[in-house]
């Protein structure tokens, strides 16, 4: 159980509670930051005058609809569209469109509240949303994804704009997605506006890195964080869920910084090799075949273990990157970790980690770091693309990993400063919440009561 609100924040969860019911997702991500806000209110009141918080916590504009598409056998098949666009008070609305069978409101509103204060946590000029749809991409043709991305663009086009919302990419939502949804978006249009969306193709007004960013951003954040306690990523066992994109890149920049990643997943289940995930291969396996982890272990033979019992989260390790899913870490997980010596957790995926996970981590000295500030480099990258597109420029793969360092660098300063200004060194969670949460709140009373 979570400890007592603030009683000046109480009665705003309650009414959290009672207008979002059954969104449980939301709830979740509601209570995590107003855990963190006691402290804040009772230095600034003047955001509790203002009612601040709750304005943040009701969406600018929430948008559903119907997505209409016919398969390859021709049936017509219907899928809900969403769009939440939660914060612009620091700039246009930001933040990616996830396909997936579990979307439904209380999700992306969760994802949405997040996005607010990662994106706050980049330093850059952007506000946050998010979107998606009930679809899913598993299984289906290149046609019948191209012609769905075609029907939800119908729909969605109206409401953005390079200076309103700009979309990009999460789960279920790559590269081909995305070019489906722009050249949509441009047949609708009749305007090339590349700065409408993120995550486009190298050819046609991406960045460099964004695909790597999440995963990239995740380990530089971590490694600062390792590094500020004393220890750092060379020689470490490293394990990291999912074999997507973010967990694919995370991997990658670990074997550069002199960890072994000995464990990935997906849905399926799980691989251990305590050798180190042969990431070449891993890569063929899902970004090309587009194959299960299944597969990926049948190819390595012998060094390789596949599991679809028990947990990842019970292979011992020295640092742990959830980067899957939201609350695929629970309590008895967390336990799994501490005893098998982990000391660090680094949160690559949106909200991974259960409170009741995030407390038994904690308490263990297991350093923690949340998501909303170690995972912001898809966005802070996504932001840096925008920045090119607006100035009709390219950038090269070094020197926007390196704009991508110093960001994720700077989120945790600001994270770790933030934590000991209120008086609780180290927690990071507290840091990235407080901090966020002033930002956007003085952004807010600076352009008043909207």
């Amino acid at each position: 159980m979570s400890a007592a609100l603030n009683p000046t924040l109480e009665p705003i969860y309650e009414e959290v509670l009672r207008r979002n019911a059954g969104e449980t997702e939301f709830h979740q991500a509601v209570r995590e930051v107003l855990d963190s806000l006691g402290a804040v209110i009772a230095r600034h009141p003047e955001y509790a005058d203002a009612r601040v918080i709750e304005r943040i916590c009701e969406p600018e504009r929430q948008i559903i609809f119907r997505v209409p598409w016919v398969d390859d056998a021709g049936t017509v098949q219907i899928n809900r569209g969403f769009r939440v666009e939660f914060n612009s008070a620091l700039g246009p609305f930001k933040g990616g469109l996830r396909f997936h069978p579990s979307v439904y409101l209380g999700i992306i509103k969760f994802l949405g509240f997040e996005q607010v204060f990662k994106n706050a946590l980049t330093g850059l000029p952007i506000g946050g949303g998010k979107g998606g749809s009930d679809f899913d991409p598993k299984g289906r043709s290149d046609l019948e994804i191209m012609r769905f991305c075609q029907s939800f663009m119908n729909e969605l086009y109206r409401h953005l704009g390079e200076y309103t919302d700009v979309p990009a990419g999460d789960i279920g939502v790559g590269g081909r997605e995305i070019g489906y949804l722009f050249g949509q978006y441009k047949r609708i249009t009749n305007r090339y506006e590349s700065g409408v969306l993120t995550g486009k193709g190298l050819g046609w007004g991406g960045s460099q890195v964004r695909k790597e960013a999440t995963g990239y951003g995740t380990v530089y954040f971590v490694d600062e964080m390792l590094r500020g306690n004393g220890h750092s990523f060379d020689g470490s066992k490293v394990i990291v869920s999912g074999s997507g994109n973010v967990a694919i890149y995370a991997i990658e920049k670990v074997h550069e910084l002199g960890g072994t990643v000995i464990a990935c997943s997906d849905s399926s289940g799980y691989v251990v090799e305590e050798t180190g995930i042969d990431l070449n291969l891993l890569k063929e396996v899902k970004e090309v075949r587009r194959g299960r982890i299944s597969e990926y272990a049948e190819l390595r033979g012998s060094s390789a273990r596949y599991a679809t019992e028990g947990s990842i989260w019970q292979v011992p390790c020295d640092v742990a990157l959830p980067s899957a899913t939201q609350n695929e870490i629970n309590a008895e997980d967390a336990q799994f970790l501490v005893k098998g010596g982990c000391r660090a957790v680094g949160e690559g995926a949106n909200m991974p980690t259960t409170p009741e996970a995030v407390k038994v981590l904690t308490d263990a000295g297991v350093l923690f770091a949340p998501g909303k500030a170690a995972n912001a480099g898809g966005v802070a990258t996504s932001a840096l693309e925008m920045q090119q597109n607006a100035s009709r420029d390219s950038w090269t793969f070094d020197y926007t990993e390196q704009r991508l360092a110093e960001i994720m660098r700077s989120i945790y300063d600001r994270c770790a400063e933030t934590a000991d200004a209120y008086g609780t060194p180290g927690n990071l969670v507290l840091g990235a919440n407080a901090s966020a949460f002033i930002q956007v709140a003085d952004a807010m009373l600076a352009l008043g009561v909207v």
